[in-house]
């Protein structure tokens, strides 16, 4: 709920759900999150080599999460070997895995959830509660359209967090002259992040099955086929981007599709792109170089994750 859904559905969902990601929402959680970012980017300077996605990425993702939709510190943990289970059930494609690990989510919401009734807990309590306050077609979200909600903005949200700031900070180590000039000039933040993560997207692909018969590049594909976007590719289609392999700042990113498009585009981009924002502001600011270990290695994330499983740096 809503991204498996169409209209009429999908309107009626997204009505309720885009609220949680306005502008007025994101500048009260700005300092929280750059709270958060901040303490992190401090232990990474005092530690001096760190696997940047354990101690830094992954942390940040579901700490923020949490923040944001009000949940203890003591589901942090809980969270991140949730995470880590789903991500490889979904590697192993592992239906019973995944059947499993999408119930035992459930339970986690059913928990907060009892928690907040039993305390008969106000929409201004937290985001949590109010989405429990939240009606479609007249009637109140089922704990099982809560879950669904919940559970698509914490597998993406942590996911996809954890995976971007890690295709970031990499790039940096890799392009010295733009992570100083960065370091002078952290206006040029937002643009930058969104040009590396057209080149390096955190997200490889999305499935679809057609609807209609239709014509896509001279390719006849039928109606009730099940087909790949290749959302990569498509960020560096020669046709909408010039020169698409090379960086630079001055793009059009109202074409870039990291974020998707029509009626799908994704709610929490606001959120996303905050989060990114000052996580990457933090780091320069704490830092004065981050770069990789000569004597070792990143690793690859397996498809179709994207990004890094392991990325051990240098802080100074």
């Amino acid at each position: 709920v809503p991204s498996g859904m169409d209209q009429p559905e999908h309107t009626e969902y997204r009505r309720i759900i885009e609220p949680y990601f306005s502008a007025k929402r994101m500048e009260a959680f700005e300092p929280i999150c750059r709270g958060i970012a901040t303490k992190l980017a401090h232990d990474l300077n005092v530690r001096r080599e760190v696997e940047f996605m354990t101690d830094a990425a992954l942390p940040f993702a579901v700490q923020v999460q949490c923040a944001f939709l009000g949940w203890p510190a003591a589901l942090q943990e809980p969270l991140l070997r949730w995470t880590r289970k789903n991500h490889e059930a979904t590697l192993a494609q592992d239906r019973k895995a995944m059947s499993e690990i999408a119930l035992e989510f459930e339970a986690i919401i059913d928990d907060l959830l009892e928690t907040r009734l039993q305390a008969d807990a106000s929409p201004e309590t937290d985001l949590t509660t109010a989405l429990m306050h939240e009606k479609v077609w007249g009637r109140p979200l089922s704990n099982e359209e809560l879950a669904s909600i919940l559970r698509n903005w914490t597998v993406g949200e942590i996911g996809t967090i954890s995976a971007s700031v890690g295709i970031l900070a990499h790039y940096l180590t890799e392009h010295p002259d733009l992570q100083k000039q960065l370091r002078t000039q952290p206006n040029l933040l937002p643009n930058a992040i969104e040009e590396i993560l057209r080149i390096f997207g955190p997200l490889v692909s999305n499935r679809r099955i057609t609807t209609c018969p239709v014509e896509i590049g001279g390719r006849q594909i039928a109606a009730g086929e099940r087909i790949t976007l290749m959302w990569i590719s498509a960020n560096r289609d020669e046709r909408v981007f010039e020169d698409p392999d090379s960086f630079r700042l001055d793009r059009d990113y109202s074409k870039n599709l990291l974020w998707g498009a029509g009626i799908h585009v994704c709610p929490g981009a606001p959120l996303a792109k905050l989060e990114m924002k000052v996580f990457m502001e933090e780091l320069l600011a704490h830092t004065l170089n981050i770069a990789t270990i000569p004597e070792t290695s990143p690793a690859l994330a397996a498809y179709p994750a994207s990004g890094f499983a392991t990325l051990p740096l240098r802080i100074q």
